[in-house]
């Protein structure tokens, strides 16, 4: 008798995201009693909005289907795991296969998405990003697949076309194994620093140009067993293993009671807590958004959340329905290190963002570099006409204040209005500013 609770994509034959779940977790039971291995891949395939948008929804379908027709084609023999997990998302899982069967069918996999493929007598080459996980003792089937599906993001981060590890698990080389060490002991750190209030947020003020402290920026700062970590080491770390939603939340509530006790000494200031896509993608991010607002009992005009262009500008469905109800709940929102990325102006438009801030790689060669100065006057106006504060980053010179008076940014942030400081001091350089 058929089981009625499989459901098949119509598209690809493979099973929809529910069924793999349930799939994958008789699975990994099968696997743990005959303590056979098993391997997760996540793929998903780079630059598939672009194809819809060129040839349309229907062309889009067509290649969804020769890319799990490819994938089939190469699967080994055996009870594997086929899903479509999404719109251009497919997982695979491995049941019986160890490391290296794994690892070589993931860049087969590679080698067999990226062959030509037409589409309305034009040859395109597509790639994917993959990301490769192994069942851990004791681990459930939601979390093997959730693993996969990091390392995923951490191919694309890298460019896609290429296979990643999850977190722990690194291809083979001695570079791979010294980071992953380095990795696994900044991982340890951060455990430590979350049990034992190692964690901490200074506050960089965001100074409007009537001298008005428009905003702070809240800074994470770690230190554990009397040692600092900086943010360039624990944050790429925080990502890979899934910490980072943690810190994220910790980071929200802190930025919140700190935005409380502004208010309450009579200096209400808007605090800006920075967020990652990891974060948004979770769904535990608006509850943890709402119950830091909750706990502290603020305002949501008190909070803003920044986000780097280059998370704005691959933004999936997930991820605008949550940055839609940030802006329903009243939370600003800010766009930061604007022009590093590849800005897409018709995602821009519809971003319900608040601010705009300016990278500071085209502050730091003001005001000589004409053409950059012409940048920040384009992005200026741009930013204005969509209702958005301008806001100029990394300021550290007399000189560089002046050129951006001049071309009408809204606000400054640098070493030459503040530096960032532990809560106590912001409080005391407030209050020598007299500022209300």
């Amino acid at each position: 008798m058929p089981d009625t609770l499989t459901v098949f994509d119509p598209i690809t034959g493979f099973l929809d995201r529910r069924s793999c779940l349930r799939a994958a977790q008789g699975m990994l039971a099968a696997a743990e009693s005959s303590r056979q291995p098993l391997a997760a891949l996540w793929i998903d395939l780079d630059r598939f909005r672009q194809i819809n948008a060129s040839f349309g929804h229907a062309a889009g379908d067509e290649v969804i289907a020769r890319v799990a027709g490819r994938i089939r084609m190469v699967l080994p023999s055996g009870g594997h795991l086929l899903a479509r997990m999404g719109s251009d998302e497919f997982v695979v899982v491995l049941s019986g296969e160890d490391r290296p069967v794994a690892e070589a069918f993931g860049r087969l996999l590679l080698v067999t998405i990226e062959q030509p493929l037409g589409i309305d007598e034009i040859l395109i080459h597509p790639s994917a990003s993959i990301g490769l996980a192994l069942l851990r003792a004791g681990e459930d089937a939601l979390s093997l697949l959730e693993r996969a599906d990091q390392a995923m993001g951490e191919a694309k981060h890298q460019g896609g076309g290429r296979l990643e590890m999850a977190a722990g698990e690194v291809l083979p080389g001695y570079r791979g194994v010294s980071l992953a060490r380095e990795e696994l002991a900044i991982e340890a750190d951060l455990h430590a620093a979350l049990d034992s209030a190692g964690l901490s947020l200074e506050f960089q003020p965001i100074v409007s140009r009537d001298g008005r402290v428009e905003a702070v920026e809240a800074l994470m700062r770690c230190k554990v067993f009397g040692r600092k970590l900086t943010p360039d080491r624990f944050i790429p770390v925080a990502e890979k293993s899934g910490l980072i939603i943690r810190v994220g939340e910790w980071s929200l509530l802190q930025g919140a009671r700190f935005a409380a006790r502004l208010r309450d000494e009579g200096r209400p200031t808007k605090v800006a807590i920075n967020v990652s896509r990891a974060q948004l993608t979770s769904p535990e991010f608006l509850p943890a958004l709402h119950g830091a607002l909750a706990c502290a009992n603020i305002g949501p005009e008190l909070l803003e959340l920044e986000l780097t262009e280059s998370l704005v500008m691959a933004l999936d469905e997930v991820v605008q329905d949550n940055l839609q109800r940030v802006r329903e709940a009243g939370v600003g929102l800010a766009i930061d290190d604007f022009g590093t990325g590849f800005s897409s102006l018709s995602s821009l438009k519809d971003l319900p963002a608040t601010k705009l801030k300016l990278d500071r790689s085209f502050i730091r060669v003001l005001p000589e570099d004409r053409r950059a100065l012409a940048v920040v006057k384009a992005a200026t106006r741009m930013g204005r006409e969509l209702g958005m504060v301008v806001v100029a980053e990394g300021v550290e010179t007399e000189a560089q204040q002046r050129v951006l008076n001049d071309a009408n940014v809204d606000a400054m942030q640098g070493f030459l209005l503040a530096r960032p400081m532990p809560e106590d001091v912001l409080m005391d350089w407030l209050k020598l500013r007299n500022n209300p």
